[in-house]
């Protein structure tokens, strides 16, 4: 039997209301599509209420994570074509025609980008926003939604950063940065999100703090000079500053200034070390080319 074009990966913990709505509507809108629900460890009749309508059902054995959902669900999927939507009943199945169509145009993922005001509260949309910007400006392109778990892609390619995602909820930040760092086309396809269903496993303070050091990581993963070289400049400018000061009030130089020359080169060498270690972790992806495209 030929493996199907099409896998929907829909991570759930205890949204059992949502999925019954959600499911029959997924399969309206790809009624060929291979459907698969990964139970992260739910406690009520998630897995029941999936395979009533007629989904795969992969269980993990307690919660592990958005991320690790995602990772499972990828790794079990049979289509060429994954499409990735969360479960708590957020993203429309009638958008999901949309991304792929981007997909069929030649983009390797398709991202749905949540219109302002379709954000879950106030904050999440301001903190997506700063960090959109600030990937902007580490990829040198425009990211419209950085955190938006609605997307498709190409399976031989999304499996090839499986090791970089992360098990909680800034896998989207992650995958993300590595297909622009590849080079693979991403799109951005503009929807509005709904409201989200249930209870949000999300802790604002916690995870917040976690997403902000995973844009840190992958910033440094993706172009680490981009961090290091203002870093240094700044060691730099500040030790010249400092040393002028010296000069014209007590004609010396001070260990201060010599601290933080030497600061401002160090942290330039590591970063140019760092820039050759970024650059391993793409070694290989020239040997999984997708034959039909030939890219």
């Amino acid at each position: 039997m030929n493996a199907p074009l099409l896998s929907v990966v829909i991570p759930a913990r205890n949204e059992v209301a949502p999925l019954a709505a959600l499911l029959p509507e997924v399969r309206r809108q790809v009624p060929d599509a291979e459907i698969i629900v990964v139970d992260d460890g739910s406690s009520d009749g998630t897995p029941h209420v999936a395979r009533q309508h007629g989904a795969r059902v992969i269980s993990h054995p307690y919660p592990m994570g958005n991320g690790a959902a995602i990772k499972t669900g990828a790794r079990a999927a049979l289509g060429e074509i994954i499409v990735f939507m969360d479960g708590d009943g957020q993203h429309r199945p009638e958008d999901i025609p949309r991304l792929l169509e981007m997909i069929d145009a030649g983009y390797d993922m398709a991202v749905g980008a949540r219109a302002r005001g379709t954000h879950a509260g106030m904050h999440r949309a301001v903190a997506n926003d700063v960090f959109s910007r600030f990937a902007s400006w580490m990829v040198m392109q425009n990211i419209d939604d950085l955190t938006s778990g609605f997307r498709a892609v190409r399976a031989s390619k999304f499996r090839q950063f499986l090791y970089l995602l992360p098990n909680g909820f800034s896998y989207p930040t992650t995958i993300t940065m590595s297909f622009f760092r590849a080079g693979y086309g991403v799109a951005y396809v503009p929807i509005r999100a709904q409201e989200r269903q249930g209870k949000s496993h999300i802790r604002p303070l916690r995870d917040g703090v976690r997403f902000l050091l995973i844009i840190i990581k992958i910033g440094t993963l993706y172009s680490p000079q981009k961090l290091f070289l203002p870093v240094s400049a700044s060691f730099f400018l500040t030790g010249l500053g400092y040393y002028l000061y010296t000069y014209f009030t007590t004609g010396r130089l001070t260990n201060m200034s010599v601290l933080l020359f030497i600061a401002a080169i160090l942290t330039f060498l590591i970063g140019i070390v760092s820039e050759q270690i970024s650059a391993l972790h793409y070694k290989g992806l020239d040997e999984h080319r997708d034959p039909e495209q030939g890219v």
